[in-house]
């Protein structure tokens, strides 16, 4: 057993790591208690665990929590509180984005991702962005009418 620091959310957190092949998102659900990301297919292929790293999208179920150490992880949970929404959560809350709510982590991390590197995304490159993101509700409509309000009010 080793001993991991990861910086998730802006803070340090300390984990013991049996195996350094754990995918990160065992890590953050099981031993940092967070539940943004949730497990989907564990193939890396559907979107639902997906994170920032060092301001990219990144699908957290195929990625060793070990290779991660150094870099800058934000989850859900790191974007904003129920209180002071992240302007893509008050976005996707006001074009009511989300039907079941599983998908909308990844919705959300990649969207958030997108605007960082291009704030003004042409429809299409949301679009892009977002097909590899699974949704079985059929909710893209509103999820991009919400990605597109968080580009105008930015």
């Amino acid at each position: 057993m080793s001993r991991l620091t990861l910086r998730v959310n802006g803070e340090d957190r300390v984990i013991d790591l049996g195996d350094p092949d754990t995918p990160l998102l065992y890590v953050l659900r099981d031993d940092l208690q967070l539940h943004g990301p949730k497990f989907g297919c564990g193939l890396g292929q559907c979107g639902a665990c997906m994170v920032i790293v060092n301001g990219a999208a990144v699908r957290s179920c195929v990625v060793p929590a070990a290779a991660m150490a150094g870099k800058e992880i934000t989850t859900l949970e790191g974007l904003g509180s129920p209180e002071r929404p992240h302007p893509v959560q008050a976005a996707f809350i006001a074009e009511a984005a989300a039907q079941c709510g599983y998908c909308t982590n990844g919705m959300i991390m990649a969207s958030t991702a997108l605007l960082q590197r291009n704030p003004h995304p042409q429809e299409q490159e949301v679009r892009d962005e977002l097909a590899a993101n699974l949704c079985r509700c059929g909710s893209h409509v509103r999820v991009l009418a919400a990605v597109m309000r968080a580009a105008r009010e930015g």
